[in-house]
């Protein structure tokens, strides 16, 4: 393992603050403790445009339309919302249907967001992902599931593209080979965390956040947002 770890620390030199970014998310107080916003996040990421650019704003505009104003409090108001009014923040539908069905379903698990969010993460198993209420809902994919069980609490990776990218190039610097299926990628990436001394959540950030646009990397580019979200 030396020279994996070394490959590791030398990709993780390179996001200074990481922990406590992770920490948030763990805690699940990203956006303000805000849940809603946190499904709507995943929602919108679900269909893969870029985060930064493309989702956050939106989801701080549907944020100061809607639940500043008070107009949605909680994910049953989130569930309950008009899909109309809705698509006039963001235009995809899917995208709506996908928040407001874990918003309904959520919402039976407890009166307290937070609460509620953290206690289907807890529960929900990886290997029967597909045959979870969150799993099941048309347009969830395992990304959005993982991404969902982070802001939960659990400590694990989405296997999403630059994800995947990154962590199988660490992989073959350290004469290891990549993995593709989703799931063997997951298990790998967090072994592959615990055995360097990192937590999964970690490692996966990582990888988000080394991305370079234009001249600097994400996490100097968009330093600005990275406490809020």
């Amino acid at each position: 393992m030396p020279l994996l770890r070394e490959v590791v620390d030398s990709y993780m030199r390179g996001v200074p603050g990481l922990k406590e970014h992770c920490d948030r998310c763990l805690r699940t107080e990203r956006w303000g403790g805000s849940v809603v916003l946190m499904v709507v996040d995943a929602a919108f990421t679900s269909i893969g445009l870029n985060y930064f650019t493309a989702v956050v704003p939106k989801v701080e505009e549907f944020s100061k339309r809607f639940v500043e104003r008070g107009e949605i409090k909680s994910l049953k108001d989130l569930a309950r919302a008009s899909m109309r009014r809705l698509r006039t923040v963001w235009g995809n539908k899917r995208s709506w249907s996908i928040a407001r069905e874990i918003a309904s379903y959520l919402s039976t698990l407890s009166d307290d967001d937070r609460e509620a969010l953290r206690a289907w993460a807890g529960k929900a198993s990886l290997e029967n992902w597909r045959e979870d209420p969150v799993g099941r809902i048309k347009g969830v994919g395992l990304i959005t599931f993982q991404y969902l069980r982070m802001m939960g609490g659990v400590d694990t990776v989405m296997p999403d593209k630059i994800v995947k990218r990154v962590i199988n190039e660490i992989l073959v610097k350290a004469g290891l080979k990549p993995v593709s299926n989703d799931m063997e990628f997951i298990r790998k990436a967090e072994e592959v965390a615990l055995a360097c001394g990192y937590r999964p959540i970690e490692l996966c950030w990582m990888t988000w956040l080394i991305q370079p646009e234009g001249r600097l990397m994400r996490i100097e580019k968009y330093s600005n947002i990275l406490s809020k979200i």
